[in-house]
């Protein structure tokens, strides 16, 4: 990477990681901690209060997107971590869980994720873009990790109500990162083409990447509606499950260094991306299976899903960056995460009712069908065409002169 693809990589992963830290220290304990509040005893309810944050961000998204292709990355990306900030605040306040569903819907109309991608993808070349949307990937896999330890910790200090206020202050400090440090995103001149919807809503590669993206967020957060229920019931402490979902975290980001980017050098990633989707289909298809797992079965099933979704969280967006028209960029990463975002909810509220109403081996069984139905979604896809850096094209250039 050039010293300023550096910078962009870095400042732009740190925004990413800090926002999705407020979040992440949240998840682990919100199902637990909501119980204290007001109606917290029904789960479908607790479920729709972790999701709702998807269905308002899957809502704006796309705005989002549009508007940073036309008003610019940076103002676009300010005005959505004040938004989030400020749903943050609301839900640090709340105190019944009607109000935490109020405040998490806030969080979610702070829809900077599009942007944000476009901006490292503006900024980045094709022959470095997937290393720079895996430092996005793994910064916020650290974050996850950091968050599965502290998080009861902080809960335990400061209620549910504290981590929202620290998600709130997080924010902030995204928004003074990326007015300082980020560099300036690239100047379009007003006469280029701008990015139109329905450009982006029939074009085949990026379909089948919205697919992948909405059934991989979905079936991540279903998974912990049921998941921390099965490490309590297999005998270890919530204060303890960290010594699970730490290892699993740290040991698959050497799995994904060691696979993700040689392979995709050497032109295998198709196999790669098919068959980190099949990893995660087959820990689905096991947790169905095993009714009552012991914490030792647990924890490699959860590094073997964290070895898939990784792979997957670094190789999705770096290709829609790569097939998306450059001029409707933004557009099609609003597209993009909006389907992320709608994942998000989907995964909460109907991995709630799931488990509530049918139970949790129903609510892996779901998961697992729609793993497979994106693997037969995928299937026909192709590794998108690597376009020539900027040197190689003057070298061609030199040569034809």
């Amino acid at each position: 990477m050039t010293p300023l693809e550096r910078r962009a990589s870095v400042s732009l992963a740190t925004v990413f990681a800090s926002r999705m830290l407020g979040l992440f220290l949240v998840l682990p304990v919100f199902a637990l901690e909501a119980a204290r509040y007001p109606g917290g005893t029904d789960t479908a309810l607790v479920g729709l209060a972790m999701g709702i944050y998807g269905l308002t961000q899957g809502m704006l998204q796309i705005p989002f997107g549009l508007a940073s292709d036309r008003f610019g990355r940076k103002r676009v990306i300010l005005l959505g971590l004040l938004v989030f900030a400020a749903g943050s605040f609301v839900a640090a306040a709340a105190h019944s869980l009607t109000w935490l569903i109020v405040g998490r819907s806030l969080q979610g109309a702070g829809a900077v994720s599009a942007a944000v991608t476009a901006l490292l993808a503006d900024q980045t070349r094709d022959e470095v873009r997937t290393k720079a949307m895996a430092l996005v990937g793994a910064s916020i896999g650290l974050m996850f990790a950091l968050s599965l330890v502290a998080a009861p910790a902080i809960a335990a200090l400061v209620g549910l109500s504290g981590l929202f206020a620290l998600t709130g202050a997080l924010a902030v400090g995204c928004m003074a990162v990326v007015g300082w440090w980020t560099p300036a995103e690239p100047v379009q001149h007003k006469s280029a083409p701008r990015g139109r919807l329905a450009e982006v809503l029939v074009h085949g590669p990026l379909l089948r990447l919205n697919v992948g993206v909405f059934v991989l967020h979905a079936v991540q957060l279903a998974m912990w509606v049921a998941v921390p229920a099965l490490l309590v019931q297999s005998g270890l402490a919530k204060e303890r499950h960290w010594l699970v979902y730490l290892p699993a975290v740290v040991a698959s980001f050497v799995v994904m260094g060691a696979t993700l980017f040689p392979l995709e050098r050497r032109g295998y990633l198709r196999a790669v991306f098919l068959a980190a989707i099949g990893l995660i289909t087959l820990v689905e298809i096991a947790l169905t299976l095993l009714p009552a797992p012991g914490t030792g079965w647990l924890a490699m099933l959860l590094f073997l899903f964290f070895c898939g979704f990784n792979v997957l969280e670094a190789s999705q967006p770096s290709m829609a960056s790569r097939v998306a028209p450059p001029h409707a960029r933004g557009a099609a990463l609003g597209v993009y995460n909006t389907l992320q975002s709608l994942g998000f909810f989907a995964g909460g509220a109907v991995g709630g009712w799931l488990a509530q109403h049918v139970g949790g081996q129903a609510l892996f069984a779901a998961c697992a069908v729609l793993m497979l139905v994106w693997l037969l979604v995928a299937w026909p896809m192709r590794a998108p065409a690597r376009q020539p850096s900027a040197e190689e094209v003057l070298a061609e250039e030199a040569q034809a002169t």
